[in-house]
């Protein structure tokens, strides 16, 4: 059934945006304000008043020093920038002092008895209401630095404990303008069964975690906001991008019979399970699965994977004020290991920077004037050695438990590999001196390919790694110049151009001639079109979200190496997206089929 964008049947509206995890959610919506945070509100006891106004004060303190931190930042920048965002920056602290903002604030605090948070927002929506009224252009322009403004304020004041679907009703579908990754870290699936929002591209860390915990997502759906009240029924369609409010009866009833047939479809592929990745001529693939949260561990089984290819260590730093310490990083993937019972674990340390911010962090992180290239992953660590020794510590004590391996996300130069494996052994010779259960050898070392010149540069990491995973994500990002998460430039963001297959190419064959083990760890490898396309490249280790492991799996049993190897050189051979793409399209039978024919042709 198509769906016509903006259509009105009776009250029924469809807006399109960008399908970021297949599926159909149906249910109520729950619609989020404040970036993704709904806002509590409730009555003070008079009692309450004066601590309630302290706590507002503090959260402007901090916010203060937030603004204070940005601008020290911004120093580094070209003059003209410096003062462009200087005088930006100066603006919000004024609104943090004396303004229409704060005293209002205050006045429904002591006066209403409304929380500090509440009382923000209410505030906010009168001054943009005001404003509004005005007509002018200029001040229309201001009232987006003012609702900055209370986002920050808001933020601290909740200090991210919050959770912000806690009060949402079984079955409802999430209506934000923007989703954060620590936002759907606390998605339970079991209660929530998609979301949808205005902000967001397909390859960002959200859209990751939702294909990662199976629920229906659209992003980058304009005008999202405005459409829906929470109540309202809504369908997201994750596979065809689209968002229908208030459906009528018929296209309801189409929708579920769609869900339905999807649920079928779903159970036919559980029937792979224990049937081995091998291809029609005998080559036997790996497949494992990406984790987010260690419940997917359970879902990762049941999909068939055969171990853990990526497990992503960020869940343990999101919506907390406070770092883990070593006993309980230790705990969590010691468990996650017991729970694999002998399937192979690969960690990945610590990787917060960009769109992951850890408010643990706080400080430590920052905020960078180009999140992506900024202090991150690795380059944190490095810079705070007790935060990646403590990490190293509990990997080291989780591998006694299970098969270990430890993934070093955002290398980029041998010598940072070379100072991870100092630290690996400064903690190793700690925790014998303590007596610490270890294994008799230390897990491997490999670094994550997902910058450009770490990829050029695989020949020099092999002598320093044990093994390697290409992250097509962020590969192809710093290979584009593409930011993933950004819905205005997501059409831009293609993992099959030339430049990005090359630099994969090339990585694997400097894996090869070292003898050591290569695998593609990014969402391109939970793409059953790109299978054949990387195993002849020379890939045969794929680690995806487990929903995608039956699917992926399906395409290589009906795959022969000999046919990945033509139709990847006949990829390989091509230098314009488009045809890349009606290659893709075409599938690897089909290509190697027409190879074939045009090389009998030429013998003859």
């Amino acid at each position: 059934m198509k769906i016509k964008n903006d259509a009105k049947i009776s009250e029924e509206q469809a807006f399109r945006g960008i399908g970021v995890s297949s599926g159909i959610a149906i249910g109520p919506a729950y619609v989020i304000d404040q970036h993704g945070v709904p806002v509590p509100e409730y009555t003070l006891a008079a009692s309450q008043i004066d601590l309630e106004l302290k706590r507002f004060q503090a959260a402007i303190n901090k916010t203060q020093k937030q603004l204070g931190q940005l601008k020290q930042k911004a120093e580094s920048l070209p003059a003209g920038a410096v003062e462009e965002i200087t005088l930006l920056l100066e603006a919000y602290r004024g609104m943090l002092s004396g303004s229409r903002l704060v005293r209002g604030v205050e006045e429904l605090i002591s006066n209403d008895k409304l929380n500090a948070e509440a009382a923000v927002q209410r505030q906010i929506s009168s001054i943009a209401a005001s404003f509004a009224a005005m007509e002018d252009s200029y001040l229309s322009a201001r009232v987006t630095d003012v609702r900055e403004v209370g986002s920050r304020l808001i933020r601290n004041l909740l200090q991210q404990q919050y959770n912000p679907f806690a009060d949402a009703p079984e079955g409802s579908v999430l209506i934000a303008e923007e989703i954060t990754p620590a936002d759907t870290a606390l998605m339970n699936p079991e209660r929530i069964s998609g979301f949808a929002a205005v902000l967001g591209g397909a390859e960002g860390h959200s859209a990751i975690m939702a294909r990662a915990l199976g629920l229906a997502a659209v992003l980058g759906v304009a005008e999202l906001i405005n459409g829906v009240n929470t109540g309202d029924t809504v369908i997201v369609d994750g596979i065809e991008g689209v968002v229908i409010v208030r459906p009528s009866a018929t296209v309801l009833q189409h929708y579920k019979q769609e869900s339905l047939k999807l649920a079928r479809e779903a159970k036919k592929l559980k029937t792979l399970k224990d049937v081995p990745a091998i291809t029609s001529d005998g080559t036997t693939i790996t497949l494992q699965a990406n984790l987010e949260l260690p419940r997917e561990v359970e879902a990762a089984i049941d999909a068939g994977a055969s171990g853990v290819g990526l497990l992503r260590t960020e869940f343990m730093f999101m919506n907390r004020p406070d770092l883990p310490d070593e006993d309980e990083q230790f705990e969590s993937i010691m468990q996650i290991v017991k729970n694999l019972d002998g399937r192979p674990l690969t960690v990945r340390t610590l990787d917060v920077g960009g769109e992951k911010l850890a408010t643990a962090l706080g400080s430590a992180v920052g905020e960078s004037i180009n999140p992506a290239l900024g202090l991150r992953a690795i380059r944190l660590g490095l810079k705070q050695p007790k935060l990646l020794e403590t990490q190293l510590a509990a990997i080291l004590r989780a591998s006694a438990y299970g098969p270990v391996r430890i993934l070093v996300p955002m290398v980029s130069s041998v010598g940072q590999m070379s100072r991870v494996r100092e630290h690996l052994f400064q903690v190793e010779r700690r925790l014998r001196r303590r007596g610490v259960k270890l294994p008799a050898a230390m897990p491997p070392v490999g670094a994550m390919i997902e910058i450009p010149g770490a990829a050029l540069a695989a020949d020099a990491l092999t002598k320093v790694c044990d093994f390697f995973a290409i992250g097509s994500n962020d590969l192809t990002q710093y290979t584009l110049a593409i930011d993933r998460g950004d819905d205005r430039v997501a059409e831009l963001y293609d993992p099959f151009h030339p430049a990005v297959l090359r630099l994969i190419q090339f990585t694997v064959a400097a894996a090869w001639r070292a003898n050591i083990p290569v695998s593609l760890c990014g969402e391109m490898a939970s793409d059953p079109q790109a299978a054949a396309l990387l195993m002849g490249l020379g890939l045969r280790e794929f680690s995806m979200s487990p929903s995608n492991i039956p699917l992926v799996k399906q395409e290589i049993l009906s795959l022969s190496i000999s046919q990945a190897v033509a139709f990847a050189e006949a990829v390989m051979s091509k230098s314009d997206e488009a045809e890349i793409c009606a290659l893709l399209e075409a599938g690897a039978k089909n290509v190697s089929q027409q190879v074939s024919g045009a090389k009998r042709k030429i013998v003859k």
